[in-house]
């Protein structure tokens, strides 16, 4: 027998294994009919449960031992004196005959002929249907947190018990963690309210695992998109820090987070954003930039500060001569200090009239020179000064008006001094006038101030009569 006459026999056997099968069926189905048609003729139309099976049963009997529920098979099923014990005290109190409970079929008949159901069992799977539903929709809930582990919080899920790993709790409550022991990081949150999200489920190992990040994360998203229509640049709002980077720090403005780059945090330099911020702490923030495509808010802390380098430099004006001190050379021109923490920058083309190929070549380290101020950019927090044009004819009324306007000053501070000092003699005077205008006490001279009278002395006359 070659191969082809094989592989005919096999088709064939194939062929009349299927007819068999659909025989067979079509059979079954038959006398599954006749069956149902029976039943119907003698009104016992029964829906025979299956195991696995959720129904709505009716209490029909309430025992101390059992309770019988009808799920519309020829008997009521029963749910065992051992689950009673399980179920809360609250619901069983609440069960009467005639209320209606879901139950989940155990067995469909034991070795008594009896449907044994379990309530508990009816409400945990309903639970997971409930967890399944917002693992595919993506949905969060609120809970409470009723204990955790080593590893992070358990949460439940009506009777199911969620875990909130570590990783997928919120920062702003991992901000709060201090101790090494579980119940020193974690008991205290023991109570508080939590909304997660579901984003793993697994029946077989009843394993189910929620995020608290994930939730916010919807809600910061949704949150977001609403404040970026409400949201224009320039905006003031406040804010709360809710975490720190090398780059800058995020500010939790009405539920969305916006960016403060390290550049906007202070007018100051630093390097690191928990130099002047910490998680938690409150701020007020400028929108500084909005960009709805990305999802994305700029905002800024300095700009709400005084800039200290315009206190600086409000008594340097454009045009002015000032003496600095050549702090340090580049290709492109030279560095000069203004004061303590003022630098200001000679570009290669204003040291000189005459073309230079570096800065060395007018000027060195640490020369004393008299520069003129060009330019002044708050913007870029910029000065340019220059040593050519210190003598230029451009600047010579200008120069003249800073000059007059200095003698005038000086003039104007003298006149001051005198003024103030012709009012303290005018003060003093008054003074004086005011002390010799008071009436004066006339007191009895002592015996020791009594002067004794003195006889008048003779004419002169008589004197020199007397003395011939």
């Amino acid at each position: 027998m070659d191969q082809n006459d094989v592989l005919k026999g096999q088709g064939e056997e194939t062929e009349n294994y299927q007819a068999d099968s659909e025989q067979a069926e079509l059979k079954a189905s038959q006398e599954s009919a006749s069956m149902e048609s029976l039943l119907s003729e003698e009104g016992l139309g029964l829906d025979f449960p299956k195991q696995g099976e959720i129904r709505m049963g009716t209490i029909a009997t309430i025992g101390e031992n059992e309770i019988l529920v009808s799920v519309g098979t020829k008997s009521e099923g029963v749910i065992s004196g051992r689950e009673l014990e399980q179920i809360p005290a609250e619901e069983r109190a609440a069960f009467s005959v005639g209320a209606e409970i879901p139950v989940y079929v155990l067995t469909p008949e034991d070795a008594n002929g009896n449907v044994v159901l379990s309530y508990l069992r009816a409400r945990e799977e309903k639970d997971w249907e409930e967890a399944e539903e917002l693992l595919s929709s993506a949905g969060t809930f609120e809970s409470k947190i009723i204990g955790f582990n080593k590893g992070g919080l358990l949460v439940p899920l009506g009777r199911l018990r969620g875990f909130v790993p570590a990783s997928q709790i919120s920062l702003v409550r991992r901000s709060a963690l201090s101790g090494d022991t579980p119940d020193q990081r974690w008991g205290k949150m023991v109570g508080e309210s939590i909304r997660v999200r579901v984003i793993e489920v697994d029946r077989e190992r009843r394993r189910l695992i929620l995020s608290e990040r994930a939730a916010l994360q919807e809600t910061r998203e949704t949150l977001k998109d609403r404040l970026l229509e409400e949201l224009k640049e320039g905006d003031v709002r406040k804010g709360r820090v809710t975490s720190v980077a090398d780059f800058g720090a995020f500010v939790n403005i009405d539920g969305a987070d916006g960016l403060v780059h390290l550049s906007e945090i202070s007018w100051e330099r630093i390097q690191h954003p928990n130099e002047v911020l910490k998680v938690g702490q409150e701020v007020d923030v400028k929108v500084i930039s909005i960009d709805q495509e990305r999802k994305r808010i700029g905002l800024s802390i300095r700009q709400l500060q005084p800039d200290p380098w315009l206190k600086r430099v409000e008594h340097i004006k454009e045009g002015q001569l000032i003496d600095a001190k050549v702090t340090h050379l580049t290709k492109f021109g030279a560095f000069a200090r203004l004061d303590d923490d003022l630098e200001g920058l000679i570009h290669i083309s204003e040291l000189s009239e005459h073309r230079i190929a570096h800065p060395k070549e007018v000027v060195k380290e640490g020369d004393e020179v008299r520069l003129r101020v060009i330019k002044i950019d708050p913007e870029r927090r910029r000065i340019g000064l220059s040593l050519r044009k210190v003598d230029s004819a451009a600047y010579s009324d200008l120069d003249w008006k800073i000059e007059l306007a200095e003698e005038v000053e000086e003039v104007a501070e003298e006149v001051k001094e005198v003024k103030e000092e012709t009012q303290v003699e005018e003060a003093q005077v008054e003074e004086t006038q005011a002390v010799d205008a008071a009436p004066e006490v006339e007191v009895a001279p002592s015996v020791e101030e009594t002067e004794v009278e003195e006889p008048p002395s003779p004419p002169a006359d008589e004197s020199e009569g007397q003395a011939e």
